[in-house]
């Protein structure tokens, strides 16, 4: 099954008997039969019919929208779950402030884990780099969070690891691009543009996950409400972020896959992919969803994308029926 990006500017999306196509100035780009799709992401200015949009909901195939530089706008998604029994257990555990912190701590130490594991992993490939102090400081950050007694506090440790973090993310990057803070909103440099488009998209494809279970992905339990804040999608893809999309980004630009010269900067705007450029990171990412890796959530080598999934169940299962949530850790 696959995703589709829809990138090229000017084209439309419409149905025709059993297959979707791609077209633009009366020429078909792409023909793509309805049994091949999972999901559908569209960026910019890119039209979709309403039969095509009829087709996608009736099949249960979700379809985002993001701006061309991969700004989450909004998504189009079937019928929502019926799973009122999960919602209201949702709500009541939101409320249960116990429960929070036993899971915030769960989610910000797998975080943690993983980010000192990649650091650690990069240091035996390169001893040259001195990761020591950004290893003692992550390792007193998840020695303090054992102790923290409410998730504000739980919050605050993430955000000094984050710093520890990052600062030490800047020393893995061999080529010419460098990177000194995590900036968003816009990001201000390449680096921070590849970070905030993979987080974008993993957040995406977690939100699509959390609705199809049933959960209400507004009301998380480390992240808290916050208006218009998927936030129970955001608490799941914590412990992804550093596993999978900085570790992505690294094999992007240290590989050469992509290069200073794949950037726009535009200016107030921020610093965002050429529109080639983007075309390859999408074919790279799909790659990378779907490697098989070694990991704490199942006895057998599964894709990320498929961890997404076993993650947001264990979710459930916690929420439902008050087992310890398991949150991702690296061990591929």
């Amino acid at each position: 099954m696959a995703t589709i990006y829809l990138t090229e500017q000017g084209s439309k999306l419409s149905k025709t008997s059993k297959r979707l196509i791609i077209e633009k100035d009366g020429q078909t780009l792409l023909e793509i039969p309805d049994f091949k799709i999972e999901r559908v992401l569209i960026f910019g200015n890119v039209q979709i019919t309403t039969q095509a949009m009829a087709f996608l909901l009736d099949n249960g195939i979700e379809v985002s929208f993001l701006s061309l530089y991969g700004k989450y706008r909004g998504r189009l998604s079937p019928v929502e779950s019926k799973n009122a029994h999960l919602r209201i257990r949702q709500y009541q555990r939101h409320l249960d402030n116990e429960f929070r912190l036993v899971l915030a701590k769960a989610i910000v130490q797998a975080k943690l884990h993983n980010g000192r594991e990649l650091l650690m992993r990069y240091a035996r490939n390169h001893p040259e780099i001195d990761f020591e102090e950004d290893k003692k400081q992550l390792e007193d950050c998840i020695a303090k969070l054992r102790h923290k007694e409410s998730v504000n506090s739980a919050m605050g440790v993430e955000g000094a690891a984050a710093a520890v973090y990052f600062k030490a993310f800047g020393k893995m990057l061999r080529g010419e691009l460098k990177f000194e803070k995590r900036q968003r909103r816009p990001p201000k440099d390449p680096v921070n543009a590849l970070l905030s488009l993979g987080y974008t998209l993993i957040g995406n494809e977690m939100h699509s996950i959390v609705c199809a279970i049933g959960f209400d992905p507004y009301i998380g339990f480390f992240h808290g409400v916050d208006y218009g804040r998927p936030s129970l999608a955001l608490d799941l893809i914590e412990p992804f972020r550093h596993a999978i999309i900085d570790r992505f980004t690294l094999y992007l630009l240290n590989t050469h896959i992509l290069s200073e010269g794949d950037f726009t900067d535009r200016g107030e705007e921020g610093v965002f992919l050429s529109d080639n450029a983007r075309k390859r990171y999408f074919a790279e990412y799909e790659k990378y969803m779907t490697k098989k890796v070694i990991s704490n959530l199942h006895d057998d080598k599964k894709a990320y994308r498929d961890l997404f999934k076993i993650q947001a169940h264990a979710m459930h299962t916690a929420t439902l029926d008050e087992k310890d949530f398991d949150a991702y850790r690296i061990m591929d």
